[in-house]
């Protein structure tokens, strides 16, 4: 048993050997800076755009509130009855 396990440590040895020279490889590419550079503003452009997504539902919660406010407003104002205008009395003639 302690056979098997020298047996994986190697393999698993080897596997990380060869991540490691797959990853330097990958590193020295062509064209890899400006792969990483891509990566860099794009991760910037999401994060400006989820800051702005966040306003936009703080900016919906908004309207809603005031959206319910004009409802309440409406109904009050539908529902209280004016009087009517009075007519000014007769003037004495001259």
């Amino acid at each position: 048993m302690a056979k098997q396990s020298d047996n994986d440590k190697d393999l698993l040895t080897r596997l990380a050997d060869a991540g490691e020279v797959a990853l330097r490889r990958l590193g020295e590419a062509p064209g890899m800076d400006r792969a990483l550079a891509y990566a860099r503003t794009t991760r910037k452009q999401i994060d400006e755009l989820t800051k702005r997504v966040q306003g936009i539902s703080a900016l919906e919660a908004r309207i809603a509130k005031l959206e319910k406010q004009v409802a309440a407003l409406s109904k009050d104002s539908g529902s209280s009855k004016r009087s009517p205008a009075r007519k000014a009395p007769p003037t004495a003639a001259p």
